[in-house]
């Protein structure tokens, strides 16, 4: 996949995720419900143990953590298209 097709399939799925959420900063329910975690408690296990995926941030005056919407794309369009490289790359083969 190249770089184009990257950026494309990134702000498709930014798209979708807006309009499934209506804001650019997801809670960790949100996260939950997009990056289908089993709860809202896992999400925060893997924050404190720094294996969570994607970029989390504190917000002032607020409880909890948060992540950017892009950012969340991102992470995902990557994932697919790693996958996709490597059917591919077995199939080649």
């Amino acid at each position: 996949m190249t770089d184009t097709e990257l950026k494309a399939l990134t702000k498709k799925i930014e798209c979708d995720l807006l309009k499934l959420f209506g804001t650019p900063i997801l809670t960790v329910s949100d996260l939950k419900k997009a990056m289908n975690y089993s709860s809202t408690a896992a999400i925060h296990q893997a924050v404190s143990k720094g294996t969570f995926p994607i970029p989390v941030f504190k917000m002032p005056n607020r409880r909890g953590h948060f992540a950017l919407t892009v950012e969340v794309a991102r992470f995902m369009a990557l994932q697919a298209t790693d996958n996709i490289q490597k059917v591919e790359g077995k199939d080649m083969n």
